[in-house]
């Protein structure tokens, strides 16, 4: 899956990224002759079984080259990475997401692709625009999209049917969810209409956006945080929490948001299409539960959000690396990866994937691509992502008004872009 996308990166990492990047490696190697290994860095153990076999079509296209497919749990992946990229051991070829990609670029740890890609003829436009821009920093491609993801409703089916509450309609908007909201709620049964989970790409970035509002401006140097639609995007959750029509933030720090879907405590659960895996294989939800598109505010909009495969700078095979990048991004590798994993970036190659899942609603998350937004970024995202977390904690808990909160939010990451 490619859901994980926060690190808790500071200056200090991006510095150490820096002096890493000055000092480390040896390139004369890098076009010897005879059989290469490239290692490959991912973090998903359900995708190693696909990663494995499309290491393995690689090597039969190109004998000489094994790839060595390193698995390291998300929890430890980023810690890991920027130890090797410290000791000049980097992996040949990593997964990298949205909110490092810029910290590593402007780091010297990625191999810029734009050239090679230019001199392979390669189509960016075979891949949805938001993840091709997510991964070019001042003008350069740095990544070749691996995946997509883009957010929805999953619901109750049971729980509706029990509140005599019709299933959300495609085109349904935040009125039909708040009205939704208030008759699925059951305080006798402790059953609640949705978690407002203080979560960016799931939650309140989506709404913001629907707002019509910002979280960061296009160029990456203001936050809209104090925009007035972008307040309301936030207030839309903070207000569901205070009609008690979510579980408070307490109570959703003791138990997870998808574990109270998962029991039957909650109605909606916001959601991507991550979440097919885990929803078709639970035993409450495989049969209880479906899918629809989020709710429309003053527009829709979705966060979209996808993995790339990047090279180092420093790999000692930068051709073999990049044929195998290439490759990873190719029309055949997407198909193999449709059927056995997430939704492949390549366009026209989802149908296996939907075929794979046709047991929930997924073509809306397809069909949502069209009205998507990037995932929100700027060279240093997690030291605003810090940000987000202290000043919306206190509006959620009821600490203090949304407004102030959502202010003075842009206050500090004004202060922190301003760093960049």
């Amino acid at each position: 899956m490619s859901r994980p996308v926060r690190l808790g990166l500071t200056a200090l990492v991006a510095a150490a990224l820096a002096l890493t990047a000055a000092g480390c490696g040896d390139d004369s190697a890098g076009d010897a002759d005879g059989p290469v290994t490239l290692s490959y860095a991912v973090w998903d153990v359900n995708q190693v079984p696909v990663m494995e076999e499309l290491a393995a079509a690689f090597t039969k296209e190109h004998p000489t080259v094994a790839i060595d497919v390193q698995m390291t749990p998300w929890a430890d992946y980023w810690t890991k990475l920027r130890a090797a990229v410290t000791g000049g051991a980097a992996p040949d070829v990593f997964w990298m997401n949205g909110p490092n990609i810029q910290l590593y670029a402007d780091n010297g740890v990625l191999m810029p692709l734009s050239d090679r890609i230019g001199e392979a003829g390669l189509d960016l436009g075979v891949y949805p625009k938001p993840l091709v821009d997510l991964y070019t920093f001042e003008g350069k491609v740095y990544g070749l999209p691996k995946d997509f993801d883009t957010v929805g409703v999953w619901y109750n089916k049971e729980l509706f049917d029990a509140a005599k509450v019709a299933y959300p309609a495609d085109d349904w908007t935040w009125a039909d969810f708040k009205a939704a909201a208030a008759k699925l709620t059951d305080p006798a049964k402790g059953v609640y209409a949705v978690g407002a989970n203080l979560s960016g790409q799931e939650y309140y970035y989506n709404t913001i956006y629907q707002a019509g509002g910002q979280v960061i401006s296009p160029d990456g140097k203001t936050s809209g945080y104090d925009q007035p639609a972008t307040i309301e995007g936030l207030r839309f959750w903070t207000d569901l929490i205070a009609a008690k029509q979510s579980p408070d933030l307490k109570t959703m720090t003791d138990t997870q948001p998808l574990q109270l879907f998962e029991s039957g405590k909650l109605a909606m659960y916001w959601g991507g299409s991550w979440n097919v895996s885990e929803f078709s294989k639970n035993e409450y939800t495989k049969s209880r539960v479906d899918v629809a598109p989020l709710p429309a505010g003053v527009k829709k909009a979705t966060i979209i959000h996808g993995l790339a495969n990047v090279v180092s700078a420093k790999t000692a095979h930068p051709d073999q690396a990049w044929e195998f990048v290439r490759f990873l991004g190719s029309q055949p590798a997407a198909e193999i990866l449709g059927r056995k994993g997430p939704i492949p970036a390549y366009t026209g190659t989802q149908t296996a994937w939907a075929t794979a899942n046709a047991q929930f609603k997924v073509q809306l998350f397809l069909d949502a691509v069209a009205y998507a937004v990037p995932y929100p970024v700027s060279r240093n995202t997690a030291a605003w992502n810090e940000a987000e977390a202290k000043h919306l904690t206190q509006a959620y808990s009821g600490a203090v008004d949304v407004d102030t909160a959502a202010k003075a939010l842009a206050t500090d990451m004004n202060a922190l872009l301003a760093k960049e």
